[in-house]
């Protein structure tokens, strides 16, 4: 994986044996199953997404969000990946690490080229296995580009959605990797913990969510009644339950793959904290039960099933970043608590008038309260370096500070707000974010596909099914109808 000299494009007839040993095969297939479970985790939130949007708009939200998903894996792989393996190329002492971790792992470049029995494994140990690991990246980013195009539903062009999602997937988010995800990252070096990428993907994703919910403004009849819509109500609702459904079951493999396995020696965190299989698997589960009973009881207490739904989500999201390192009755009360802390910021956003009801409180929210709730659950545990290794890189040489998680949001929000308004508002001052009334009142999927919806889908004084809409339907949960 760590070239720590020019590398050299290997003849394919030399063959190196140990690049292939069963050892490497079960890692292989091992993290190959953690990426297909990410892609479970890109059709679950389709799948919310599907039920909680108007009907008018069903078949576009679909598209789009595939689209988007593809892009930005199509970013982590051409160069994002490459940007992330920088850290392991100066923790090897390369002479120029970055430049040569980009020349080695970009999607041209050797490591990429060859396969792995053509490799030597002086230059690039376990090549099969970080080869897959590429795929995982990929998957990560997908993911990504899903999320990032819930912020903007029903009303965000496609054309400017999907430049973010490629300019997040090849840049913004790998660079935040870099710097927070991985034993050798600069601040995990430092202290810093992360499990299932808190900083990189959900507080990355939350701060440009906002700015996209925010720039793009409502939706039509979100806040206020609008005469030529009955405004974002959920097209069905059982649809997002089946999606949190396959969010319940795809999660807990793709999370596992945020770790290493050593044979002999156990499971590590990515940070290389010490960890254990069995836990992990124990703690997701947790995560679950304490995320979904506050979920559920602000939801009884609202009279308003979405944070049901949204709590397990809530729940996995606060205890992400503890996930690999505490105990499960701590990551319950960790989950517990993270669903009052999401619903929090979702009251907020309404207050101000954001319309976002999932990505911005999930990601954002639950992302920065993951960040510090980790800081008090492993303070003191030990993290970072890389095995063989001397030094400032010493396994395990760092511990685990709540300042450190404190410095690691600052850091993230700042490279993510600074992108963010870069690309964001340039694209809503050059070509515009938001689609125009007339083509959010005739419905997306009109606009750009000419499949118009039934006549009841979208009107005033009926509800989706034809009869009249029931008092206070779409309003957010413990707010006005």
């Amino acid at each position: 994986m760590h070239s720590l000299v020019a590398s050299t494009v290997l003849p394919v007839a030399t063959f190196f044996a140990n690049q292939v040993t069963e050892s490497s095969y079960v890692q292989d297939i091992f993290y190959a199953l953690a990426t297909v479970c990410l892609l479970f985790i890109v059709a679950a939130i389709g799948l919310i997404d599907a039920g909680l949007v108007r009907r008018k708009n069903l078949l576009d939200t679909w598209v789009q969000k595939i689209v988007c998903a593809v892009i930005a894996g199509f970013g982590m792989l051409v160069i994002g990946y490459a940007i992330w393996e920088a850290q392991y190329y100066q923790a090897f002492g390369g002479a120029n690490p970055v430049g040569q971790a980009i020349h080695d792992w970009w999607l041209f470049g050797p490591a990429i080229t060859h396969f792995s029995q053509n490799l030597d494994p002086k230059l690039f140990p376990t090549a099969d296995v970080y080869q897959v690991f590429m795929a995982f990246f990929v998957a990560y980013a997908m993911v990504a580009g899903t999320l990032l195009h819930s912020a903007g539903l029903e009303r965000v062009k496609a054309l400017p959605m999907y430049i973010i999602c490629l300019v997040a997937g090849a840049f913004v988010i790998p660079i935040v990797l870099y710097y927070t995800w991985g034993s050798t990252s600069p601040l995990t070096n430092r202290g810093l913990h992360d499990y299932i990428g808190i900083f990189s993907l959900y507080i990355v994703v939350g701060v440009w969510a906002l700015l996209i919910a925010w720039r793009a403004g409502p939706r039509l009849g979100a806040f206020s009644n609008d005469p030529r819509t009955i405004g974002p109500i959920p097209h069905n609702l059982g649809w997002s339950a089946a999606g949190v459904g396959v969010l319940l079951f795809a999660a807990p493999f793709a999370f596992l793959g945020c770790g290493y396995i050593v044979a002999g020696s156990g499971y590590y965190g990515i940070s290389l904290t010490t960890s254990g299989f069995g836990i992990v698997v124990l703690n997701i589960f947790m995560a679950y039960i304490g995320g979904g009973l506050g979920g559920a009881l602000i939801s009884y207490r609202t009279k308003n099933p979405i944070m049901a739904l949204i709590g397990v989500a809530a729940g996995y999201i606060g205890a992400g970043a503890s996930l690999d390192i505490g105990l499960p009755w701590q990551v319950f009360i960790v989950a517990f608590i993270a669903s009052f802390v999401v619903y929090a910021v979702f009251l907020l956003l309404y207050r101000l008038k954001i319309d976002d009801k999932k990505i911005v409180p999930l990601a954002l929210g639950g992302g920065i309260y993951s960040a510090l709730a980790a800081g008090i659950v492993g303070a003191g545990d030990k993290t970072g370096g890389y095995f063989g290794l001397t030094g400032k890189y010493a396994p395990q040489h760092a511990s685990i500070t709540l300042g450190m998680q404190v410095i690691g949001i600052l850091v993230t929000v700042a490279i993510a707000l600074v992108s963010g308004l870069i690309v964001i508002v340039g694209l809503e001052k050059t070509i515009g974010l938001r689609v125009t009334e007339d083509e959010e009142v005739a419905g997306l999927d009109d606009t750009y596909w000419k499949a118009p919806p039934p006549p009841y889908a979208d009107v005033p004084a009926v509800g989706g099914n034809g009869q009249p809409a029931p008092e206070g339907v779409g309003a957010l949960p413990g707010a006005p109808a």
